[in-house]
């Protein structure tokens, strides 16, 4: 049973740490994602890159890596623990994060972990535990992202919505706490690897995307 435990939540950890972006970024326009703009290997980085279909396609990617990471792990019996079950899709989103292939040197020696956000990995996580909790949590997020603009934002709107979605399942449907530890857990882990964009969004510098976008856009156009 230990083995078991062990070899899941280093393969939790190995499965996130596949960076789809880099992988689809590379084969599509032979450049290294490492280079553009944030440096992530998401979803939304890799669109920046490459475009919509390469985007579209690694973010798909690395919401299945975790909710097939969940999958697996709810099949073997020591996982039956919600506690010892939401681990895994944590150490996804941490490989996602700090991928284990895209370690690095810079100039001074000092080594480097790269990889995405989490957003995605996190929303995996989330599918896997609940399915129907994904489909809420990437509803709301494209408005957020249309309307409010902030990649970023988004990207953390995707923690706090499981975070929200299991606790109501847990205070009125009886589903185990667990579940909404994930949720906050994970917000920790996407505030982390989210800091750049934070500081930007309070200096009012971060890059806006969708429907505010435009409107500023037309505005200067017209202006």
């Amino acid at each position: 049973m230990t083995v078991q435990i062990i070899g899941m939540l280093i393969g939790a950890y190995l499965i996130g740490s596949i960076p789809f972006g880099f992988i689809i970024v590379k084969i599509t326009s032979g450049e290294d994602i490492r280079t553009i703009q944030s440096g992530r290997t998401g979803g939304t980085n890799t669109w920046r890159a490459a475009g919509f279909i390469p985007g579209f396609s690694t973010a798909f990617l690395d919401i299945g890596k975790a909710a097939s990471a969940v999958t697996i792990a709810r099949v073997l019996p020591a996982f039956s623990n919600p506690w010892l079950l939401i681990l895994v899709p944590i150490l996804v989103i941490i490989g996602n994060n700090y991928s284990f292939f895209m370690v690095s040197r810079d100039k001074d020696g000092k080594v480097n972990f790269g990889g995405g956000a989490g957003g995605a990995a996190c929303l995996g996580g989330a599918v896997g535990l609940w399915w129907p909790s994904g489909l809420i949590i990437l509803g709301v997020g494209i408005l957020i992202y249309y309307f409010v603009g902030y990649a970023s934002v988004t990207t953390m709107w995707v923690a706090l919505g499981a975070t929200l979605i299991f606790s109501y399942r847990a205070v009125f449907l009886g589903s185990p706490w667990a579940f909404a530890v994930y949720g906050l857990a994970a917000e920790g882990l996407l505030v982390l690897s989210l800091l750049p964009n934070i500081r930007r969004l309070l200096a009012g510098t971060e890059r806006l995307h969708g429907f505010r976008a435009k409107q500023i856009k037309n505005q200067e156009k017209f202006s």
